[in-house]
């Protein structure tokens, strides 16, 4: 839309008018001289004035008259008129095209998609990338700038036609000056503004430490999280190596030190990290920091088949002396089967597994607060892995399987599309358990391990690499 606004013109100085006006004014001055010595040295004084009274009186009323008949110019807003012809039609602009999902896209449908873009850091950058999306009837919901050294990354969540490819869009994106873009498929849960969703991920984080991961992940979209301990099993208790208390950024890896020891490092080979991402990430890491070590309260008392009651319940650190005692209880082969190594390995992991920063532990007791069973969720990288120690006596009595189903539903909480679980060929008693969550299963089998995932979801849309 247009404003019009008229100016008001110039207009000079003109000498010719204000010696016409000094000219009148003199003349007036020497009528009004003669009038006065008319009135008051001729004879004829009074009839005058009164005879130029009447005049001026007979001027007022003449005036009044032709200005109540309507001949004189009148100074109020011209009518309404009753009716008002038709504008012309006008063509719609980019802007003003039907928005996809209306009726005039319901034929095709739509689809959601994640961009991101690079543009240059000047007026009207973002106009024209808006109006080359709006040319293909691209709708956009929400927008985020993440400012670099020499221009602006935008973040856009869209609403596209269905029948608009991801090459379509990028081309698209190209056309209004964006470079280096990135498409992937997004789906309902990214219509959450950003402020809502990070303030939700605080959350979760501030009433659960293993939250942190997740958290991580969910905020920066795909990506490999590992989490490295401060004296690693599998190095034999050798430190790791120290992160600076600001972190690492170096494009697609960042490392931040974690506030239980060790590190953790997030890498996103498709699409590097911005500044703003990575201080998100620092935030998230501090407010863990500054809130310890917690787990969420809650337990659930459930009877077996049996008629003995066991209760289920998250486990941490303080359960260490409890997780050693049940080990000792529990056959070599048993603790094999688990590890997939030497028992004496078993000891060494513990501390690691109870750790909220790697995972979820489930813990299940009896009722005289005997510890019979573990049950692990194991952030491993990109992936997840769930595995259970239970204990001899209490094997083959549902409590594995009681725990397994607790996984699983924990794991889709999460957003998980899969879990694994590794153990020995020989463990027909795990086997026995996956098969029961009644979920779709692979199986791979190598010199003895047995590797069986479940997928919980269906596999994501693999996301378009950035335009070169």
């Amino acid at each position: 839309m247009t404003d019009e606004t008229t100016a008001k013109p110039h207009r000079p100085h003109h000498w010719r008018r204000d010696l016409v006006e000094l000219a009148a004014l003199f003349t007036a001055v020497a009528a009004a001289d003669t009038m006065a010595d008319t009135v008051v040295h001729g004879p004829d004084g009074p009839v005058l004035l009164a005879s130029s009274a009447a005049a001026l009186l007979a001027t007022t009323a003449f005036h009044t008259w032709w200005a109540r008949r309507g001949g004189g110019r009148s100074h109020a807003p011209p009518p309404v008129p009753a009716t008002t012809a038709p504008a012309a039609p006008r063509t719609a602009g980019p802007a003003e095209r039907p928005r996809p999902g209306t009726a005039a896209d319901d034929a095709t449908g739509t689809a959601l998609w994640r961009m991101r873009t690079t543009v240059r850091d000047e007026p009207g950058s973002l106009a024209a990338l808006c109006t080359a999306l709006a040319c293909e009837g691209v709708d956009i919901l929400s927008l985020q700038t993440h400012p670099l050294a020499d221009g602006v990354v935008d973040e856009l969540l869209l609403r596209a036609p269905a029948a608009l490819a991801a090459r379509d869009l990028a081309g698209a994106a190209a056309a209004g000056g964006g470079c280096d873009t990135w498409l992937e498929r997004a789906d309902a849960h990214d219509l959450v503004d950003v402020p809502t969703r990070v303030l939700n991920l605080a959350t979760r984080t501030a009433l659960d430490a293993a939250e942190l991961p997740l958290a991580l992940r969910r905020l920066l979209g795909r990506c490999t999280i590992r989490s490295v301990p401060a004296r690693s099993p599998r190095s034999g208790g050798a430190p790791a190596e120290q992160v600076p208390a600001e972190g690492v950024w170096e494009e697609t890896v960042m490392r931040l030190r974690d506030p239980s020891g060790g590190s953790i490092t997030i890498e996103r080979p498709y699409l590097p990290f911005t500044p703003t991402e990575f201080a998100r990430a620092r935030a998230l890491v501090e407010l863990d920091a500054r809130l310890g070590p917690r787990v969420p309260p809650g337990a659930d008392v459930l009877t077996l088949p049996e008629g003995n009651e066991i209760t289920i319940r998250r486990a941490g650190a303080e359960d260490l002396a409890a997780a050693r005692a049940m080990q000792e209880r529990c056959s070599a082969a048993t603790l094999a089967q688990r590890y997939h190594g030497p028992a004496g390995d078993a000891d060494r992991y513990l501390r690691h597994l109870l750790s909220p920063r790697f995972g979820r532990t489930l813990a299940a007791y009896t009722a005289t607060g005997r510890l019979v069973a573990l049950g692990h969720l194991l952030w491993d990288g990109d992936e997840t892995e769930v595995a259970l120690l239970v204990e001899d006596d209490w094997q083959r009595r549902g409590v594995g399987g009681e725990l397994l189903g607790r996984l699983v539903d924990l794991a889709v909480a999460d957003g998980c599309r899969s879990v694994y679980a590794v153990t020995r060929s020989s463990n027909t008693g795990m086997v026995a358990a996956m098969r029961a969550l009644d979920l779709p299963l692979d199986y791979q089998v190598e010199e003895g391990t047995l590797v069986v995932t479940v997928r919980l979801a269906p596999a994501p849309i693999p996301a378009l690499p950035p335009a070169p």
